[in-house]
């Protein structure tokens, strides 16, 4: 267990760097959208959590899991890395509307440790499981690097198994 623990390490790390990247990316960007060029808050959010999201992909894509999920379209794995975000971007909102509206901790405060603490911390652990079960699968290689089809994919594509992979 512990050889485990300290094998993701790095993994760990690069996730995180890609995500501290993305989030400063995401709040740069807002905040010049709702300055400067004087946007609404939703519009500025919208464009601010996209250009987020790019960010820490490229940074998992091309840095952390470089070597992962070979010969699956970059198209494709956006699209589910996007959605892994979205959910991620849920359980924040769903802890704020916990805290807010169901248990009644209605101050600013409250919001802020329930969305940008607890939600965050939350929603990075949905998005760190996310990201490397659904987005970035471990793929068996070979000496050269080709991608070996393994056990639970039938020869002629598709997929067999559990749905998690």
């Amino acid at each position: 267990m512990r050889a485990r623990v300290r094998a993701a390490g790095p993994e760990v790390a690069g996730f995180a760097l890609a995500g501290g990247c993305a989030y400063a990316a995401d709040l740069g960007l807002f905040i010049w959208l709702r300055g400067s060029a004087g946007m609404d808050p939703l519009g500025a959010k919208t464009l601010s959590f996209v250009a987020g999201c790019s960010v820490a992909y490229l940074g998992n894509a091309l840095g952390t899991y470089r070597r992962r999920a070979l010969g699956v379209s970059r198209l494709r794995q956006y699209a589910v890395f996007f959605a892994v975000n979205v959910a991620g971007a849920l359980v924040q909102l769903l802890c704020i509307g916990i805290s807010h509206y169901g248990i009644g901790l209605t101050s600013a405060r409250a919001d802020t440790i329930s969305g940008a603490g607890v939600g965050m911390v939350l929603a990075t652990v949905v998005r760190f499981w996310g990201t490397r079960t659904f987005v970035f699968r471990s793929r068996p290689v070979d000496e050269g690097g080709a991608v070996v089809a393994s056990a639970m994919e039938p020869a002629g594509g598709g997929r067999l198994g559990s749905w998690t992979g």
